[in-house]
């Protein structure tokens, strides 16, 4: 296992027979794209169906959730963002595992990413489809039951389809896809709005009490369902390699994504909870559902279109992130050559993300959502617990390294990160770490028969 030495975390050189136009990623990413980039993540199906399912664990108790949730993604958060203006590379967690505990740690979070980014995209895009069926349902068309999300389904032709057409835009390059992010999360924060302002004429105070009707330990349940609501904002880390002011901007990205999120997540889960009693509340689609309640069909209607929006800028980030950690661990010779290749005309990682598209699409058709969520929702606290764990022993071992983002008392909330994210890990059912387990070992035997021997990543002095 190789490791750093120096006072601060190096850059990772390219292999020596790539050159900088084919292993180097195009800066265009602003402060502001990052941020957008992060809310277009964050903000999709944790809000608009967690939500739902989160109240019948809690009842009104729900909005404590979401803090005590978003308190916990923030902990892994504020660590990400040290480490991301650390050594602002391409990779996230893979690259910051590789700068501090070597090569083997690194492979496994770098194969634990392409699980949770895969997983997640070929849920999210399950997702996409049963709501573009609800839509058209409501709008009087149907698609065949077996090319379409449900029971008799045999080949799930929307989520393919679209994760293809979101596959061949992000070929081009990053500014544009920022681009159409811009578009997406404009759309979904202007439903939101729309949620809480109309709603808010609706709201009936006393449908917020009783605050715990299921007692004070399902806000913790709660909290346990909703964080994943929170997930996405290392996305913002994964892209650090294409932003044009790294160390000042991905840490604003990373945090200021975060932020914006909660706030909008409180105000839309109280105003939810005020239009009406916990028990009526639907947790499939719990915003669409309640507005039906009020006799305001062409408001249900309006809310699926923001949903369905909403999702599709989830799905589109995550098939952004995933072909990234393919590409950061192609350029380090652990997997081969075509993985760090980069269009010579858009400058970005055209080869995985194909690759990745094809997979995702294909998972999409076949699998069932509650497995894929599954395997997303465990490989992301494990990426988490790392990163917070990285950060601890980073201030034990170069406590004088340079930080240009340095996170307040730095040892004690990166160790209580690496615990949360655990305690949280701990919760999941014993099929979830018996998947992870099986992943994690065929990334090890793939390690050792490839990786190992043509690995050559060596540190910049």
């Amino acid at each position: 296992m190789r490791r750093q030495n120096s006072a601060s975390i190096p850059p990772v050189s390219p292999p020596p027979e790539a050159s900088e136009a084919q292993s180097s990623l195009s800066r265009s990413l602003s402060r502001f794209d990052l941020l957008v980039i992060g809310i277009a993540q964050i903000i999709g199906a944790g809000i608009f169906v967690i939500a739902g399912v989160g109240v019948q664990i809690a009842g009104p108790g729900i909005i404590l959730s979401f803090i005590l949730a978003g308190a916990a993604a923030m902990l892994a958060a504020l660590c990400y963002g040290e480490l991301a203006a650390m050594h602002p590379r391409a990779g996230g967690a893979y690259s910051y595992a590789y700068a501090i505990f070597g090569e083997v740690v690194a492979w496994i979070i770098g194969w634990d990413l392409i699980l949770e980014y895969g997983m997640a995209a070929g849920a999210v895009a399950v997702g996409w489809s049963h709501y573009l069926a609800e839509l058209l349902r409501q709008l009087g068309h149907t698609l065949p039951p077996s090319l379409s999300p449900g029971e008799a389904c045999v080949f799930n032709l929307p989520a393919f389809a679209m994760v293809l057409f979101l596959s061949g835009l992000l070929v081009f390059r990053t500014r544009m896809n920022a681009l159409v992010a811009r578009g997406l999360v404009f759309l979904k924060l202007g439903i939101l709005a729309f949620i809480i302002v109309v709603g808010a004429f609706y709201v009936r105070p006393e449908n917020w009490t009783p605050l715990l009707p299921f007692g004070g330990h399902s806000i913790i349940q709660g909290a346990a369902v909703v964080f994943f609501a929170y997930l996405g904002f290392d996305v913002v880390a994964i892209t650090a390699e294409e932003a044009r002011e790294p160390q000042r901007d991905v840490p604003f990205g990373i945090i200021g994504s975060l932020t914006v999120c909660t706030l909008l997540y409180l105000a839309a889960a109280g105003v939810l909870l005020g239009l009406a009693p916990y028990t009526q509340i639907n947790p499939g689609s719990p915003f669409s559902t309640v507005f039906r309640q009020l006799h305001l069909p062409w408001a249900a209607l309006l809310v699926s279109v923001g949903a369905l929006g909403g999702i599709t800028s989830v799905l589109y980030m995550l098939l952004l992130a995933q072909p990234r950690v393919l590409f950061a661990m192609g350029r380090d010779g652990l997997l081969p050559a075509w993985t760090a290749a980069v269009h010579p005309r858009y400058r970005t990682p055209h080869l995985t993300t194909l690759f990745c598209g094809l997979f995702v699409a294909t998972l999409s058709a076949l699998a069932p959502i509650d497995q894929l969520a599954f395997l997303c929702n465990i490989g992301t606290l494990f990426a988490f617990c790392i990163v917070c764990l990285g950060v601890f022993i980073l201030r034990l071992t170069r406590p004088e390294a340079p930080r240009p983002f340095r996170l307040p008392a730095g040892k004690t909330l990166s160790l209580t990160g690496t615990l949360a994210s655990l305690a949280l890990m701990l919760s999941m059912p014993a099929g979830s770490w018996l998947r992870l387990a099986g992943w994690l070992a065929l990334g090890l035997i793939i390690y050792f028969g490839y990786g190992a021997l043509r690995g050559r990543w060596r540190p910049s002095n």
